[in-house]
């Protein structure tokens, strides 16, 4: 059998290209000596699965041929992206001997992290070249320069793709493009540029001139932009994110008469944004997001403007929206989100009939929220964390058929809620939190299902649950938590709801029931389940299942008992609030462990008795507090106190010492040479300062729900309820018990201690010295135990020092004067009979008086008694030094005193003139 020629030709060229794509051998009607040019990927492939040797090559997917009559027959083209190939090309390629390709694309392959092979270069009919996204690292070889008839390059790389990255080094982004004459379309995104300014623009101005497009994200670019770029009067579309350009931005670009979009975001811009850029009559999209430092207003807009997206998040652009925001009638998209936006929301947005997607959270926008029934194609709209008022009523929410999200939390919204939100057709969040709505919620209509985050809670909301709320089958959120719901709730009725997973009821008027007849298997499986405060008699055990639940809250009910043995067994459990209930005994076996994964742990307010349950390794929050616990603190504790914040022991019958592992704190760190230490709070003082300027409260997250924890802590003499632990709050209160022994030395090494109650308890021996280290100290109290000795005067030196109660102790001497000590009364004195001083009005006697502070090297040599204020001393003796220089010459030297008297009356008759005539009048008078 004869090949025909013209088969043969055309189709060996075609064939080599895979000569290096390692892939088995599908069977054709080819020749022996052709069948090693086809080795394909049948398993992943989709293009190459479907060549057939039977065929012309012509007619395969992604081959194109000429149809020119000098070239006919010729691959011109060829389209292999997504095609899983995985071999890389080496510098022989026969794909390099195809002299007519003019289009390439190898795009979304992986080559395993090879060169670019040099040999792209001899493709000189290239005008469209794609390698993104293709696997490929290292220096862009120079013999690209070669193809001068390229019209679009693209060797872009997606950063969340892959961690090794192309880069432009040697040679440079100048000699990359010094031939692209004919380019137009430049995407570099991705590569590794790392040139200043005014290098990439002017090596881009130089030599690019027809550039319409140019793409050059993260590839490490600084700034400013240099004005050359206004060569390139053809730029249609920049796009210059997350590069460091750390610079304001340049009026010029107003001056890009074909500029459709300007992308900046992540660029690290400052300064002011030029109002004029709004206005480029082509722009269409702007997005200049997350630059923190970027300040500007939004201008008036002309009518007709062709801006279809306007992203300006996480700026500082701020002001008041105008009304001529209304004329972007093209607008589709707008995200304002996070910015210093204020005054209320233009009514002549309700004209924007062409949004999709609207969010304006995080601002200072106030007024009513204008309605948005004409925008039929709106998806989402965010608007929380305003001062919007007003009520809701005013928009058709029915007739905004494509809305999927809808936020409007944290607000100031009053009046009703519109139950249309509840049965709309296509809302899947519903968010209406921490606002003012009030009244009542009606049943609804459930015709279908799209419901899957609902959050009305911290509002003003009554009366009974709608049963049609648990018909929402397809329900994974739901809190109404905070709010006056009342009514008794069957628990049973959220069995239906086979998607719930995290539910939240607490702190309304509702009793919850709950008879524990249904099967265990038939409830949803949660990951947060909150029934504060909702009058619950018994501990739902159909929790014992729940493997994923990791945040159970069902504090202050009436539950007595046992807190059972299996819930130390749901292993995902991160957060348990057991609190405010009539808990009698821990129903745990001494050498069983809490949950690993358990970071908070509120017992408090029970009737808890016995021994310390073993604490679990990662725990962040630990409160037992006004519970019966009898036995002495457990000598192992400070082991599992690696990461703890806050731990309270208050209130219960603890006796004995206070163990030395309890000073090894949270982010417990072992010495080399040295016991465990005290290293929870031993933060540098630059380091609390520098974060007592950033006041932040912390929400411990769990999955996609925040948990705002509230505390209760004693301190500065009051009982405060703490919403959520302060990021540097750290806390130790162990009063109320019966621990004896001396304080702990290793207390000061405790640098960002906030609050210190050891009061009621047996301690004994004296305050130590070294308390004054602790320099964040605000409350301290020391009351109602054996404490003797003197007041340290390092004290006094505590500047933030707010409360302090030293009251019922065996404490002598002068109690320490002025600075912080100045501001207490005699209530943080009383019951010291051996204090005396200003404070409890009662002189001291002579010889009575405090330690003044001494230098380490003298504190333990002198007499604890003797008081010397070495400043006062060394002036002393430097008064009498000096002017025993002066008056012992005088008196027992005489040429010394003659020498003296004349050089003085000198001095003087220079001076004062008229004592000189007056010793000459009586010289001669004398004669």
């Amino acid at each position: 059998m004869r090949i025909p020629l013209f088969s043969w030709l055309f189709f060996v060229p075609i064939c080599s290209i895979f000569l290096t794509f390692s892939i088995h051998v599908v069977s054709g009607h080819c020749l022996d000596d052709q069948k090693s040019f086809l080795k394909f990927n049948t398993t992943l492939s989709t293009k190459l699965v479907h060549w057939n040797v039977a065929r012309d090559c012509c007619s395969w997917e992604g081959v194109t041929c000429s149809n020119e009559s000098f070239s006919k027959g010729h691959v011109i083209g060829l389209n292999l992206n997504n095609e899983s190939i995985y071999v890389g090309l080496d510098y022989s390629s026969s794909l390099f001997s195809l002299q007519h390709l003019q289009d390439l694309s190898l795009a979304n392959n992986n080559f395993n992290n090879s060169q670019i092979p040099p040999g792209f270069g001899n493709l000189m009919n290239l005008s469209y070249l794609n390698l993104s996204n293709a696997g490929f690292l290292g220096q862009i070889p120079v013999e690209i320069s070669n193809l001068k008839r390229l019209v679009t390059l693209d060797l872009s790389t997606s950063p969340f793709l892959s961690v090794s990255m192309l880069k432009i080094e040697n040679p440079d982004l100048a000699m990359l493009v010094r031939n692209f004459s004919e380019l137009k379309e430049l995407y570099l995104d991705g590569v590794n540029i790392s040139a200043s300014g005014n290098e990439w623009c002017r090596a881009l101005s130089s030599s690019l001139p027809n550039l319409s497009v140019l793409s050059m994200s993260d590839c490490y670019l600084s700034g400013p932009l240099d004005s050359s770029l206004l060569k390139l009067q053809s730029l249609s579309i920049i796009r210059l994110n997350n590069n460091p350009l750390n610079a304001p931005i340049s009026e010029f670009f107003a001056n890009f008469t074909n500029l459709t979009s300007l992308g900046l975001r992540f660029c690290g811009l400052n300064g002011t944004f030029p109002e004029k850029i709004f206005l480029v009559p082509t722009l269409q999209t702007l997005d200049l997001s997350y630059n923190d430092l970027l300040q500007g207003s939004l201008p008036e807009f002309l009518p007709n403007g062709s801006l279809r997206s306007l992203l300006l998040s996480g700026t500082i652009f701020s002001g008041a929206l105008p009304d001529s925001i209304g004329n972007l009638k093209r607008l589709s998209k707008i995200d304002l989100s996070t910015c210093n936006f204020n005054g209320s929301i233009p009514n002549s947005m309700a004209n924007l009939t062409q949004l999709i997607y609207l969010d304006m959270s995080y601002n200072k926008f106030n007024g009513q929220i204008p309605s948005f029934s004409m925008a039929k194609n709106l998806t989402e709209i965010n608007l929380s964390f305003n001062d919007l008022g007003g009520g809701i009523n005013s928009t058709r929410w029915e007739e905004l058929i494509n809305l999927v999200n809808l936020d409007l939390g944290y607000n100031s919204i009053e009046g009703s809620i519109p139950m249309s939100l509840f049965s709309h057709p296509s809302i899947q969040k519903l968010q209406l939190s921490n606002n003012k709505f009030s009244g009542g919620l009606q049943e609804f209509n459930v015709s279908s299902y799209p419901l899957d985050h609902l959050d009305l809670s911290s509002n003003n909301l009554e009366g009974p649950l709608p049963a049609s709320v648990f018909k929402l089958q397809g329900l994974n959120f739901l809190s109404f938590s905070f709010n006056n719901f009342s009514g008794s709730f069957q628990l049973d009725g959220i069995q239906k709801l086979r998607n719930l997973s995290e539910i939240d009821l607490s702190y309304n008027k509702l009793s919850i029931n709950y008879n524990g007849t249904a099967s265990p298997l038939l409830f949803p499986y949660f990951t947060t389940f909150k029934l504060a405060s909702c009058n619950l008699g018994k501990f739902p055990d159909f929790l014992r299942n729940q493997s994923t639940l990791n945040n159970l809250d069902l504090s202050q009910n009436q539950i007595h008992g046992e807190i059972p043995n299996w819930i130390w067994q749901l292993n995902s459990l991160m957060y348990l609030n057991l609190s405010h209930n009539h808990f009698l005994t821990l129903q745990q076996e001494p050498s069983q462990n809490l949950p690993s994964q358990l970071s908070v742990l509120d017992l408090h307010s029970n009737k808890l008795q016995g021994q310390l349950p073993h604490l679990p390794p990662l725990v962040t929050y630990l409160d037992f507090s006004k519970n019966n616990f009898s036995s002495v603190i457990p000598t192992s504790i400070g082991i599992s106190l690696n990461s703890t914040i806050f731990l309270s022991l208050s209130s219960n019958k603890f006796h004995g010492d206070i163990p030395q592992s309890l000073c090894n704190g949270a982010y417990l760190r072992f010495p080399k040479k040295s016991s465990p230490t005290w290293t929870a709070m031993m933060a540098n003082e630059g380091e609390v300062k520098s974060k007592l300027n950033h006041l932040q409260f912390r929400f411990l997250h769990f999955g996609q729900f925040y948990y705002q924890d509230m505390i209760t802590v004693t301190t500065k003499g009051l009982e405060l309820e703490l919403v959520s632990i302060l990021s540097i709050f750290t806390s130790i209160d162990v009063s109320c018990n019966q621990l004896d022994g001396p304080i702990p030395e290793e207390i000061a090494a405790l640098k960002s201690l906030y609050s210190l109650n050891i009061s009621h308890n047996a301690f004994s021996g004296q305050i130590p010295l070294s308390l004054g280290n602790l320099t964040q100290l605000e409350s301290l109290d020391l009351s109602s135990n054996n404490l003797t000795g003197e007041i340290p005067m390092q004290l006094a030196d505590l500047t933030f020092l707010a409360v302090l109660n030293l009251s019922f102790n065996k404490l002598v001497g002068r109690i320490p004067q002025g600075k912080q000590f100045a501001t207490f009364s005699e209530n943080s004195f009383e019951g010291n009979r051996g204090l005396c001083g200003d404070s409890l009005n009662k002189k001291c006697a002579a010889a009575t008086g405090p330690r003044s502070p001494l230098p380490k090297f003298e504190e333990t040599h002198l007499n604890p008694g003797i008081v010397i204020d070495w400043n006062v001393v060394s002036a002393e003796l430097g008064f009498v030094f000096g002017l025993g220089i002066v008056i012992g010459p005088l008196m027992f030297w005489k040429r010394w005193r003659i020498w003296y008297y004349k050089h003085v009356d000198d001095i003087l008759f220079s001076i004062f003139p008229q004592l000189y005539l007056g010793k000459e009048y009586h010289q001669s008078r004398a004669q």
